[in-house]
């Protein structure tokens, strides 16, 4: 007993070095054993939990060990959003930020805390009783893919934290990156064993981490850096932003040492500019710099539009450009029939990647910038956005130009081309009766967005459209392995990987579905609020125009979009079609608003920090009995619902006699 005892003492100090010494070098930068005696004390666990397999636990640095994955990634639902932030480009665009926040507030100024935008993969990391059991992607920032077992690899990521008198459940959000010196060298490794080599270290991230075999991913160079950090179960304690950097500082979670505090936009451009200043010398890529309302309690009072934080913004760098050749222009004939016209460069690296296409927009922008075929160009490219062509060389142009006269029947299907009024696109109107729109319309239905098909590619959609075996995107779920058989790259087990997914996508959400049959107009965010508000397609259906518009962000354009594809009876044959062949999801009727006086048809604005209830209760409550709420106050508003540190609201409401609400009352008057 007295052995085991020693034993167990044993493993426990060799883990609590090993733990030390991953920290010193991959968060601290500063190891402090050579890479042998590291080697050894490994060793030492190894040998001791192979003799003692009781004494092996979750948090043991040999269970960074990769293993191989029987499935995709499964699915992983966002309790909070994972949204994206809004950008800004230039100081114009940065001082309208400023102005909104100290407006909305009622300050003179406001505190930052500003730091880099790392460019790599955003990730959510959740503790449970101090061990690491979850990690997922963003996804589409409601749903993630589960890469717990890649995540465990990282070294940088602890596998247990002391969480001390923080709750059971913490999530810790944050970004994955590949430093730069680490990326060249591994695609040098990838050249020599003659595989992929990645177009850029957020690429090269991206693809080490969805690896259904983790042994690899563990192979890969990747590190970890939060920028977050948020908990249930107790009352949160922290009131800034900082303070949240400096708990996991404390929690030896790696950060980034550059998250400064400045105050206005004077303080904000400093800091952007001297980020600037470092961005060659940094070891990973960025691609902008982040500012964040620094207060807690301002960030909530703040609160959300539907697609970002209104508290934070992302100041992009200016995005970067190079002189190309145009060998040639033609046309691509997109989804929604949109005609746009491609310019075909000489091959040119540009922020990352070769670029050999870029798009003119339309036929405006081509006379507008004046691009003729052998004109040389330069070409601008930021982050994943298309590249496009900026301004013609005039200076270097040859001799030997040619001008493009765009088309006047569709290169795919032979139809007239027409221009919609109010519009500067040419546009093909057969829908998917035209190959191009019918090829995209199921990519886009099969994109990972929407009803996330793995494995069905570009090139296996037009196998089976050649082969006539789907002629659109309901036809995928009419296909089986023995249909499979006999197509170039598919052996077995293809096809039965392929086959899977298909049926695993199935059920899904009405939002999803809604983004999936490619209406014009209706991107994601768009999609989750139909299905938000109406619940089922036949309640859609129902909807006039100004019944659409009543969704937030919906305006006149696209109400019409959604009214005229859900009065097609092709379009409603389509989702029919969807239905018979196995496709599901669950119907997202809003709660049923109960009646009280006090409450529905009223308007509230809400402040500060409620004693009991979080915000986002708050707000269910009144919605659920018909109130609603707005984020400024003024004469239309009815009440304001105060908490502690209500702020310049609290006044203005006061000024304009404006009755004053307590979290008491409103709980009093649901209780009625």
């Amino acid at each position: 007993m007295k052995k085991n005892s020693a034993i167990e003492e044993t493993v426990l100090t060799l883990k609590k070095e090993i733990q030390e010494h991953n920290f010193n070098y991959y968060v601290k930068d500063d190891p402090t054993v050579t890479d042998s005696a590291y080697d050894d004390l490994m060793r030492k666990l190894e040998e001791l939990e192979k003799q003692y397999p009781e004494l092996i636990t979750e948090d043991s640095p040999t269970q960074r060990v990769g293993m191989l994955s029987n499935s995709a990634f499964n699915q992983v639902s966002h309790k909070k959003p994972m949204l994206s932030l809004s950008n800004v480009f230039h100081e114009d665009e940065l001082a309208a930020f400023d102005k909104r926040i100290k407006t909305d507030l009622g300050v003179e100024s406001i505190n930052y805390a500003v730091e880099p935008k790392f460019d790599g993969l955003a990730i959510a990391l959740i503790y449970e009783g101090g061990f690491f059991s979850l990690g997922a992607t963003r996804g589409d920032g409601f749903t993630g893919e589960d890469v717990t077992h890649n995540l465990k690899t990282i070294k940088s990521i602890p596998l247990k934290i002391d969480t001390k008198s923080l709750p059971s459940r913490i999530e810790i959000r944050g970004e994955v990156v590949m430093f730069k010196e680490d990326f060249l060298t591994l695609n040098k490794k990838q050249e020599e064993l003659g595989q992929k080599v990645f177009a850029n270290p957020r690429n090269a991230a991206a693809g080490s981490l969805r690896q259904l075999d983790s042994s690899i991913t563990a192979t890969r160079p990747l590190r970890f850096y939060a920028y977050s950090i948020d908990f249930e179960g107790i009352e949160n304690t922290l009131t800034s932003h900082s303070d949240s950097i400096k708990l996991l500082n404390e929690l030896k979670i790696p950060t980034t040492d550059l998250v400064e505090n400045v105050t206005g936009v004077v303080g904000l451009l400093d800091y952007y500019h001297e980020i600037i200043d470092k961005r060659q010398s940094l070891p990973f890529d960025i691609d902008g710099v982040v500012y964040k309302v620094d207060s807690l309690n301002y960030q909530d009072e703040l609160g959300f539009v539907s697609r970002a934080p209104r508290w934070a913004v992302a100041h992009k760098f200016p995005a970067e450009e190079a002189e190309s050749q145009v060998l040639g222009i033609d046309v691509q004939v997109g989804r929604t029939g949109a005609i746009t016209p491609v310019a075909r460069l000489k091959p040119t690296f540009v922020s990352g990647v070769t670029v050999t296409n870029a798009s003119l927009h339309n036929e405006a922008e081509l006379l507008r910038k004046d691009v003729h075929i052998n004109d040389f160009v330069l070409i601008r490219r930021a982050g994943d956005v298309v590249p496009e062509v900026v301004s013609v060389i005039k200076a270097k142009r040859p001799k030997n130009i040619e001008a493009f006269l765009m088309p006047i029947q569709c290169p795919e299907c032979g139809s007239k081309l027409k221009k919609e009024e109010g519009e500067a696109i040419l546009r093909c109107c057969e829908g998917i009766q035209c190959p191009a729109q019918r090829k995209q319309s199921i990519m886009h239905f099969a994109s990972r967005k929407a009803m996330d098909i793995d494995g069905l590619g570009e090139k296996i959609i037009d196998q089976l459209l050649e082969n006539k075996m789907i002629n659109d995107f309901t036809d995928l779920y009419t296909l089986d392995l023995g249909s499979l058989e006999g197509l170039e790259r598919f052996g077995e087990k293809s096809s039965k990987n392929l086959i899977e997914s298909i049926h695993k996508s199935k059920e899904t959400t009405l939002g999803r579905l809604i983004y999936a049959l490619g209406i014009r107009g209706v991107g994601e965010a768009t999609a989750k609020d139909l299905a938000k508000e109406f619940g089922t397609i036949s309640n859609i259906k129902a909807q006039t125009r100004e019944g659409l518009e009543g969704v937030d962000d919906i305006g006149p354009t696209v109400s019409g979009f959604i009214h005229c594809y859900f009065n097609d009876l092709k379009n409603l044959d389509l989702i029919d079609r969807l239905i018979n062949n196995g496709v599901s999801f669950k119907e997202e009727l809003r709660k049923e608003v109960k009646f009280v006086s006090e409450i529905s048809d009223k308007v509230f604005v809400l402040t500060g920090t409620l004693p009991t209830l979080k915000r986002e209760d708050a707000k269910q409550i009144i919605e659920q009995y018909g109130g609603k709420i707005t984020s400024t106050v003024s004469k239309k508003t009815d009440y304001l619902l105060a908490g502690n540190d209500a702020g310049s609201k609290l006044e203005k409401a006061q000024a304009l006699g404006i009755v004053i609400l307590s979290e008491n009352d409103l709980i009093k008057w649901t209780e009625e």
